[in-house]
Formats: C-alpha cells, sequence, structure tokens
C-alpha cells in the first residue's frame, strides 16, 4: 500500500480507536447525564450521514457542496458539549475530545477526497495514483459506516434503556 493512502486512511483508525476509548474508559467510569446520553448518538448520526452520502450519493459539484456543508455542521456540532463538559469531565477526557475534534476534519476530507475515485469518477491523476483499488477503499469506508451504524445503535439503547446507574439530572 502506498505510503500517501496509508496516511489518508490512518485518521480513520484514529477516530475508532479514540472514541471508543473516549466511551468505554470515560463514558462508562463516570456515566452520563442525560443532556449526554441524547446528545453523543446525534453527535454519531452526523458523521455518520456524511459516509453515507460519500457511498450513496453520485459524486457532482453540487453534491460535493452539499457534502461540505453535511461536514462543516458535523464539524461544528460535535462541540456543542464543551461548555458544559468543563464542569464533569477529567483533564484527560477534554485532551482525548480536543484529539477528536482535531481528527474530525481530517476523516471527513479524506473521506471527501476518496468519494470520487469510489464513485468511479474522473479524479485528478495524482489522486488516482494514490487510490489504486477503489474496490477496496470503497470497503473499508462502508466498513467504517457499518462501525458508525452499530456505535450509534449502541450509544442510543445502552445509555438510553439499559443503563441503570441514572444520574442526577
Amino acid at each position: 500500500m502506498k505510503p500517501m493512502l496509508i496516511l489518508m486512511l490512518l485518521p480513520f483508525a484514529v477516530q475508532m480507536l479514540v472514541v471508543n476509548f473516549d466511551e468505554f474508559y470515560f463514558h462508562v467510569r463516570r456515566g452520563l447525564p442525560k443532556w449526554e446520553r441524547l446528545g453523543h448518538p446525534l453527535d454519531t448520526l452526523t458523521v455518520l450521514a456524511c459516509f453515507v452520502f460519500v457511498l450513496w450519493v453520485p459524486y457532482s459539484l453540487l453534491s460535493l457542496k452539499v457534502y461540505i456543508a453535511l461536514a462543516l455542521f458535523s464539524c461544528i456540532f460535535v462541540t456543542k458539549d464543551e461548555f458544559v463538559h468543563k464542569d464533569c469531565c477529567p483533564a484527560s477526557e477534554q485532551w482525548l475530545h480536543a484529539l477528536l475534534f482535531l481528527n474530525h476534519p481530517i476523516v471527513l476530507a479524506s473521506a471527501g477526497l476518496l468519494w470520487p475515485i469510489i464513485q468511479g469518477v474522473e479524479a485528478p491523476a495524482w489522486l488516482a495514483e494514490l487510490v489504486p483499488h477503489a474496490d477496496n477503499i470503497k470497503l473499508v469506508l462502508s466498513g467504517q459506516a457499518l462501525c458508525i451504524t452499530l456505535f450509534f445503535c449502541y450509544q442510543t439503547i445502552y445509555w438510553n434503556f439499559l443503563w441503570k446507574d441514572k444520574l442526577p439530572e
């Protein structure tokens, strides 16, 4: 695999590792108040919308503009809780969130760059050269979308229906 392609795919792995550490170390340890039990699945949904768009919507100039709007919305939306996280999260969790906020636009930009390749649209030569196996890349992005979907389902069901240690609202 080419080094530049590895660099384009690395943010996806970083996102999954850091999100899972945040969830299964910090969130499970401290529990989530209602605003986070509702807000975190919505954050995940904004990311999923971007991946689904790239996988299912044909690439065009108009759809690229819509994707950029979706990605910008997601990048801003996921920061919504930070005003209150300062009161309920340790500094180490806030630092982890900062990593996620740095990585988030990189993930969405990488997905956007890979979009014309996986859709079979003629891409700039420099980009086409980076991605020699479009089918494999589409499989990677589809796998990422599946993982995001499963994570969304977990967040919604576990925190809102199964979790028993209710915190004061």
